[in-house]
This record gives structure tokens, C-alpha cells and sequence, in this order.
């Protein structure tokens, strides 16, 4: 991903017609000819045609507008989309009174009342985290037009609400396993010794009664300490209980962190040939590949949304994509991202605020009390 020259400065009237370049690009996505800046700016003196060409020249040398070809109008480049992001996330943080740069629109302090009303339709009766996040998958999908992505990754591990199990046929057995966080995970179990429906209850029971609450990768290990000290009446129930373990029902961790993915569709109309097509939604169909996606770039420990325009470092298909990702509280020290990515040409300032407002959305409906 090509960085941002630190010592790009740009002066008013570069960054006003930059600005209108990207906005217009972004409206049509048709590259933008000196003629029809013209007529954006009609109403401002100096801005001839002329003016304007040696302008968008400036800007091509500088890396921020590129020409498919001599004839052809102008292009954003990923540069200049980080460019424009960065005006408009700085205008953000400005404290009130202060002027942003000249050219560059503010970002509105809070979204439209009918966005607002979707998200809060779309996400009223949640009541635990699975829901909150792939309710919002299907709403970030739906509301860019690229995809959706929601991930859950606790940072004090995964807390046991409820076991269960039931007997699938002779040593086949499938355990749901339900926790605080709301996610819920089977698995077939394949046991070296049959079980029957009454001891399969019991384990359960036993779990439940005694493991609710705890982390559920230290379960296993007290389970097995028990098997050790407790007399030989109890043992044989133990050890149902620890075979269960063994095989596997209370190894939800291993399966990686929850994500939740919506929108693979919206991005086969997108403006790609079909080999780069291809290779971009493999890369994004590997869930690995999204969860390291997240986790690199959007930092748990910073409370804004973070923008990246251009995702090669992942897969060079990627290159024409944006992430707007941002973190959201999941509860009982529970952490998760709230995330779109998208072509270049999204509306940033309205989905910066969607993400935003998304994320934060999650501490109230999952009743998270003040810090």
C-alpha cells in the first residue's frame, strides 16, 4: 500500500478542485473531464477550463489524478482517496469554531435521521452479541453496497453460559455449546466409549452447574484435575465429563473468532476484469484472511474509525478496496469490529458515521455500563 507523502501540501485551490474531482468520480464513476469541472465551478471566477487543466495537471504530477489516456479525463488515485480521507477525518477532530481546509467539505457531526432510523430498525431486539454482529454484517452490507463484516474477539477468553448434548448414533455425539457472549458453537464429537442419553445429561448438568461463568479453556483442565482427586464413586461420572472434554466440546477457541460476512454479491458488479475479480473475492471468502485483515489494521486500543484506502498488503486484487472499520463492545470483556469494505468509491463521510455510530449502538443494546 503506497503511503501518503508526509509532505504533500496542496494549496486552496488544488484541494477544491481535487475535492470536486473525487465527488464527482465517486457520483458517476466516470473520470472527470476539464470541461465538466468547468461547469461545477461556473459560478466562480478564475476557474476557466484552462485554469482548471493546469490545475488537474499539477495533480497528476503530484500522484493524486491518473489518465487512461490522453484524451480521456481524470482519475482519483488511491493517494488522492486518502488524501480527501484525511482532510475530512482531521476536519472531525477539529474543535468547534475552528475552519477546516479550504475545499475540503465537513464531515456531518451526526448521520441523517432516516440512516439512523434504519440502523436502529434493523438492529431493535437484539439481545446478545451473535445477533448485534450479524445483524450488522447484513446491515453494513446492505446500506454500502460492499460488504459487511462484523468479528468477535474476546480478550479474556470465552465464558461458558450452557452445555448441552445429544446422542447423534453409536459413538457419535453433538455438543452446542452457548457462551456469555452470546455465540453460539457445535461440533460432533466422535467418543472412544459410548455414552448413553442419561450420562450425556448428567456431564451436562454437571458442567453447568459447576462451570457457568468460567473461561471456557481452563473447564477442561479443572475437569481433569477433579478425575485425580475425587473418590472413586464420583470418578465414573468424571470421566464421561472429561472425555467429552478431551474430544472436544469445550474447545470452541480453537475454531478461531466468530465473524459474520454479508455482501459478497455487491462486489461482482464492480468495475474489475474477471481475473482480478476472481482473486479478490477468494481472498475475501478466506475468513482467515478477513479476520488478520481486521486485526492488523483496526487497533482495539483506539476509539475512532479507521480508514485504509487500498488493501494490497493483503492481496494485490485489493488494491481498489477501502476498509472503514471500527471497535465495538461486546460485554463481559468482550471485544469485537464493526467493519465495511468497499470500492474506493463509497461515501465515505456518510459510512464513517454509519460505522461509528454502529459501533457505539452495541454498548447500549447490549446494556455495556459506563466505564
Amino acid at each position: 500500500m503506497t503511503e501518503l507523502r508526509s509532505d504533500l501540501r496542496l494549496s486552496p485551490r488544488e484541494r477544491m478542485v481535487l475535492t470536486a474531482i473525487i465527488e464527482m468520480y465517486i457520483a458517476t464513476g466516470e473520470p472527470v473531464a476539464s470541461q465538466a469541472l468547468a461547469r461545477y465551478f461556473a459560478d466562480r471566477e478564475g476557474l476557466s477550463s484552462a485554469t482548471l487543466r493546469n490545475v488537474m495537471a499539477v495533480l497528476g504530477e503530484t500522484g493524486l489524478l491518473e489518465q487512461a489516456h490522453t484524451s480521456a479525463g481524470r482519475i482519483p488515485t488511491a493517494s488522492a482517496f486518502r488524501y480527501y480521507v484525511e482532510q475530512i477525518t482531521q476536519f472531525g477532530q477539529l474543535a468547534s469554531g475552528q475552519k477546516p481546509a479550504s475545499g475540503i467539505p465537513p464531515t456531518p457531526s451526526t448521520l441523517s435521521d432516516a440512516r439512523r432510523g434504519q440502523i436502529e430498525e434493523t438492529l431493535t431486539g437484539v439481545t446478545s452479541s451473535h445477533e448485534y454482529l450479524e445483524r450488522t454484517s447484513h446491515l453494513l452490507a446492505l446500506i454500502s453496497s460492499g460488504l459487511g463484516v462484523a468479528l468477535a474477539s474476546s480478550t479474556e477468553g470465552q465464558v461458558l453460559e450452557h452445555i448441552h448434548f445429544s446422542r447423534l448414533s453409536t459413538g457419535r455425539v453433538l455438543a452446542v455449546l452457548v457462551t456469555q457472549s452470546g455465540a453460539v458453537q457445535d461440533r460432533v464429537l466422535v467418543l472412544d466409549h459410548e455414552l448413553t442419553h442419561l450420562e450425556l445429561e448428567t456431564a451436562a448438568r454437571y458442567l453447568n452447574e459447576n462451570f457457568r461463568g468460567w473461561p471456557v479453556e481452563r473447564i477442561r483442565a479443572e475437569v481433569a484435575r477433579r478425575v485425580e482427586v475425587e473418590r472413586e464413586a464420583y470418578r465414573q461420572m468424571l470421566s464421561s465429563v472429561e472425555e467429552l472434554c478431551r474430544k472436544g466440546a469445550l474447545a470452541a477457541g480453537e475454531q478461531g473468532p466468530a465473524i459474520f460476512v454479508d455482501g459478497i454479491a455487491n462486489l461482482i458488479g464492480t468495475e474489475l476484469d474477471r481475473e482480478r475479480l476472481r482473486q479478490m473475492l477468494a481472498a475475501l471468502e478466506a475468513k482467515q484472511r478477513l479476520v488478520d485483515l481486521l486485526n492488523a489494521y483496526v487497533d482495539g486500543r483506539q476509539q475512532e474509525v479507521r480508514v485504509v484506502v487500498g488493501l494490497d498488503e493483503a492481496s494485490p486484487a485489493m488494491q481498489d478496496l477501502v476498509l472503514i472499520g471500527a471497535q465495538a463492545r461486546l460485554g463481559a470483556g468482550n471485544l469485537g469490529t464493526v467493519a465495511v469494505i468497499a470500492p474506493t468509491r463509497i461515501q465515505y463521510q456518510e459510512m464513517i458515521q454509519a460505522v461509528r455510530y454502529i459501533a457505539r449502538l452495541s454498548e447500549r443494546l447490549l446494556e455495556i455500563p459506563p466505564d
